[in-house]
């Protein structure tokens, strides 16, 4: 059944002002609320997937601590901690940077309180703004940073926790790859609900890294305290310690056939890959795993996903199931069960004709 929800069982919905206990940061840019709480929009099912750039009003949207309005002559950026030169910018200051856009894969990592559960809400989109890097150079950052704070202007209360602001954290050694202060979605004005009039993007990371409603950076030598830090988006290893949810792992989905439509017995089974890294093999099984056969993989074009497409010939009429299974350029493989990564399954109804 197609996911279409806008969930705000736990928001109070309508405007209103940032509640005054947490307005004591004068920095900090007012704000409107359109709804409090845990808000999901969820359009696509990966059968739905079928355009090579996810459409705006198809992407979906999801928010720890409601969905806010910044106006854009408001909006302002701090940028302090271990940097020579802290910076206070406006929407207007971003334009003496050089402009940057990037296609890249936004995918949400899933129900922090359900690390393990694949839930496919991914998108491929293209995103526009200026390069993190060139702005942290005009700050001056200090040789003893090694990690870049993020705060978004939501706040609330998160599976009983209150928090001040949405806060995440990266290190700084990516920044200068390609991650951007975006100001741009698809070539039109960030919409607020995606975190307008500025968001932070990290391209190859998970969404819950790329910080809606940004309003402050803080260069720091250590990773961030907070909720989103320390408790939530920290997966176990085997060794009793935990890593970040950072980088996304290699997965790859079904687009057609659909679930539960009928194919004929001679089909083109297709889909698209991704990853941090590149993908550089997409096997599909009819068997349950048993068997696997290569598909074809096209190349990847910056951070976008990659089509992959396999031609099929069903051994037997009837119900089947298809899985596609990804490998990334590191070697590491989508995992048949247990991970928000998993293994693509469909069933389809098979022709009796040959």
């Amino acid at each position: 059944m197609k996911e279409r929800i806008m969930d705000r069982a736990s928001a109070q919905a309508g405007p209103h002002s940032l509640p005054s206990s947490d307005a004591a940061d004068a920095s900090r840019p007012p704000v409107l609320y359109e709804a409090h709480g845990l808000i999901r929009d969820i359009p696509l099912q990966p059968h739905e997937m079928t355009a090579a750039v996810t459409a705006t009003d198809k992407l979906f949207m999801l928010a720890h601590l409601g969905v806010l309005r910044i106006a854009p002559e408001a909006w302002q950026l701090t940028v302090g901690g271990l940097v020579d030169r802290p910076l206070q910018l406006r929407l207007e200051d971003l334009a003496r940077f050089l402009p940057a856009q990037i296609e890249a894969v936004h995918q949400c990592a899933g129900s922090p309180t359900a690390p393990t559960v694949a839930t496919r809400r991914v998108a491929c989109v293209v995103w526009g703004g200026v390069r993190l890097g060139d702005i942290l150079r005009e700050a001056g950052v200090q040789s003893g940073a090694t990690h870049l704070w993020s705060d978004g202007a939501d706040s609330g209360t998160f599976g009983g926790t209150h928090v001040p602001y949405f806060r995440k954290d990266l290190p700084l050694a990516r920044v200068d790859a390609d991650v951007l202060l975006a100001t741009r979605l698809n070539g039109d004005p960030l919409p607020n609900r995606h975190g307008g009039p500025v968001r932070l993007v990290v391209p190859g990371f998970y969404g819950t890294n790329s910080v809606k409603w940004l309003w402050r950076l803080t260069l720091a030598d250590r990773r961030a305290d907070g909720l989103f830090t320390t408790l939530y988006y920290n997966d176990p290893l085997p060794d009793g310690t935990t890593r970040p949810v950072y980088g996304l792992e290699p997965e790859s989905i079904i687009v057609d056939p659909a679930p539960n439509t009928p194919v004929p017995r001679r089909a083109e089974i297709r889909g698209w890959a991704w990853g941090d890294a590149p993908v550089v093999e997409v096997k599909v099984s009819g068997d349950a795993g048993r068997t696997w056969v290569g598909a074809a993989l096209g190349p990847r074009n910056g951070r976008a996903w990659q089509e992959w497409r396999c031609p099929w010939a069903f051994a037997t009429a009837g119900p089947t199931m298809l899985i596609c299974r990804a490998t990334d350029a590191a070697g590491r493989m989508q995992p048949m069960d247990g991970a928000r990564n998993e293994v693509h399954r469909v069933i389809v109804e098979v022709s009796q004709e040959r």
